[in-house]
């Protein structure tokens, strides 16, 4: 195993580290997993918290794509890794009311201002840990937001039923902790400009407006009261407006803004407080709740239950409150009478895509169908509002209505400016927005402090954790822990979700460690020293280590079975001093081979070994940015 790895290919951070590479900010996800286990809750959420700001937030409505990764997936279902962060978040995050100094403690150093101011337009996910970052390396950075409040669309699209107001103040709070000044009710275009900016004595912008501007359908009746667009209806509930629903309500779309939307409509009007879960309790949550009731909402999308972008989770939770879900159903016309909306055509759709994959649906002709409505909600995905840059400004635009950016540094045309998030990629994800920032923090910082532009490098340190002979506690897994089944999250019970009540309640102590427990343990390797040149002793070929297996995922085979081609064999005569062919491919040696797939990292291997030439190894992670 070698000393050091510099990470220069995304390959090998897969194959060593899957959770990791998966994760937009290469959060070491299987650290504080295996952390939780032992019990380490202030270390896992120093481990969860250093790459990204929004841990606690994304600890409930991430996406998780390092699950999606996740090895253990392979054998039953993949560890819930998100939930493991809600759960250390709730006990050392910004929700556990534990003081905002506490951020010295995690990046272990007190920053230094420079004086050099950077603005930030745009208060959401992405602008917000740019401004983070930047704040960290000592820069005056201001946050110019549109709204009056902070938080993007994590506050203005997100349902409080799935994420609390309280802790989106108290995860913004934190960053405006370390210095960085915010300004609300400013918005681009309207306010300021970006020579404004310049004006104003601002050395570098990062543009992260998002996008907050619904795309309409080309139908008969769009114009017609009572047709909504979903970020406008989210926008409003989420700050406390009313708006009229009826009993009827008809949502336009199959991803998880559609679902958001039919979930929120569905929603009880009457507040019950007692109905709130454990965490909105222990936090001063939102006083007042908007409610918006429909006795009936459907869903109608064009895609079949398996192409939903949603995710199932989301699905399932919307069938369970009662959402009735129509798929391959396509928008026809939108019906009114007297202005106003009585109703909702709609035709089958035969296909969403064509044969090469693109987005081209086909309808059935003769197949139209009509539902009653009283509102209609489309939900069919957003674009920026770039009205705002002048020809002056340098910036330009692509031809899907973002800001063109160098996807290595995030920076535009303009030399100063950079944009990321929606603006530049299209709405993704929350964690997708926080990359963003994050990589555009290091890009102004390099160039306002005259660096080349190189991306971050990681590396990788043998940590030197061995496990000795007959010596097991250095490394230890839980008897059965590879047959234990996934912890399932726990949910409020359909009766109780109402209102803004959260549906997704969190891990108790015990939940948390079992479910920790499954882990694999990706970034711990099995190390075979058959040579002795390490441990001084040489493989005796006794078999110990293939009998014991109980993936049966190691094999010793004689030389003269192994199938390779010319270059691997040249490689194996070369790193592990055998021959293969040549003067003397005769003498018959052998080869440990192990399927790194199957292994499941129980560590029998090593033990069983009994002249120590297998050992479990793992490596540590840092990260090297520029200073």
């Amino acid at each position: 195993m070698p000393d050091q790895i510099k990470f220069v290919d995304l390959d090998w951070l897969d194959a060593n580290f899957p959770c990791m590479a998966a994760c937009p900010v290469h959060t070491e996800a299987g650290r504080y997993v295996a952390l939780i286990e032992e019990g380490r809750y202030r270390e896992a959420y120093h481990i969860a918290r250093k790459p990204n700001p929004f841990a606690s937030i994304c600890g409930r409505i991430c996406a998780a794509p390092c699950e999606q990764k996740c090895r253990r997936g392979e054998i039953d279902q993949p560890i819930a890794i998100r939930a493991l962060k809600r759960f250390v978040c709730e006990r050392h995050g910004v929700e556990s009311m534990v003081d905002l100094e506490k951020l010295k403690e995690i990046f272990g150093k007190t920053v230094k201002k420079n004086g050099i101011k950077v603005a930030v337009v745009g208060g959401g996910p992405a602008g917000l840990s740019c401004a983070h970052d930047l704040a960290l390396l000592g820069y005056a950075v201001t946050v110019f937001e549109a709204q009056s409040v902070a938080g993007g669309m994590l506050r203005l699209g997100i349902p409080e039923y799935r994420l609390p107001r309280e802790l989106i103040r108290l995860e913004i709070n934190a960053i405006l902790s370390l210095g960085v000044e915010l300004k609300v009710n400013s918005a681009i275009g309207r306010d300021f400009t970006v020579a404004d900016l310049k004006k104003q004595g601002y050395q570098a912008v990062f543009l992260a407006i998002g996008a907050h501007k619904s795309r309409d359908l080309q139908i008969e009746g769009i114009e017609l009261d009572g047709v909504l667009r979903a970020v406008d209806f989210l926008l409003n509930v989420n700050l406390g407006y009313r708006v009229e629903l009826g009993s009827k309500v008809i949502v336009i779309g199959g991803g998880n803004v559609a679902i958001d939307v039919a979930r929120t409509a569905a929603r009880q009007e009457k507040i019950d407080v007692g109905h709130v879960t454990e965490v909105a309790e222990a936090l001063d949550v939102a006083r007042s709740a908007v409610r918006f009731g429909a006795k009936e909402v459907h869903l109608v999308c064009l895609e079949d239950w398996h192409e939903m972008p949603a995710s199932k989770i989301e699905i399932e939770e919307a069938r369970e409150e009662h959402i009735e879900v129509h798929p391959r159903k396509g928008p026809s016309k939108i019906i009114g009478i007297e202005g106003k909306v009585v109703g909702f055509e709609t035709v089958d759709c035969v296909s969403v895509f064509d044969e090469k994959g693109k987005f081209n649906p086909k309808f059935a002709p003769g197949s139209e169908s009509v539902r009653e409505a009283d509102t209609v909600i489309m939900a069919i995905g957003q674009s920026s509002d770039l009205s705002w840059i002048h020809p002056g400004d340098g910036i330009e635009a692509t031809p899907r209505n973002t800001i063109k950016t160098d996807p290595t540094t995030l920076a535009t045309t303009a030399p100063g400016i950079y944009a990321g998030g929606d603006v530049s990629f299209g709405p993704r994800n929350a964690i997708d927005a926080v990359a963003n920032g994050k990589k555009a923090a290091q890009s102004i910082h390099r160039f306002l402090s005259h660096k080349d532009e190189q991306a971050p490098e990681v590396h990788f340190h043998a940590t030197g954790v061995d496990i000795v002979v007959h010596d097991t506690k250095q490394y230890r897994r839980n008897w059965g822990y590879e047959n234990e089944d996934r912890v399932q999250i726990p949910t409020l019970a359909i009766d109780r979700r109402i209102g803004v009540s959260q549906v997704e309640l969190g891990y108790t102590e015990e939940q948390a460690r079992c479910e920790a427990s499954r882990c694999l343990h990706c970034w711990t390797n099995t190390i075979f020293n058959l040579t002795g040149e390490d441990t001084g002793t040489e493989c005796i070929l006794c078999g110990g280590c293939v009998d014991i297996c109980p993936e049966y995922c190691i094999e010793l085979v004689t030389l003269d079975r192994v199938d390779a081609d010319a270059a691997m064999i040249e490689e194996m005569e070369k790193e592990y001093d055998v021959v293969l062919h040549g003067e003397r491919e005769t003498t018959i040696g052998s080869v440990m081979i192990k399927d790194e797939d199957r292994c499941i990292r129980c560590g029998l291997c090593a033990m069983r070994c009994p002249v120590g030439c297998i050992t479990m190894e793992s490596y540590a992670v840092t990260e090297t940015v520029a200073v």
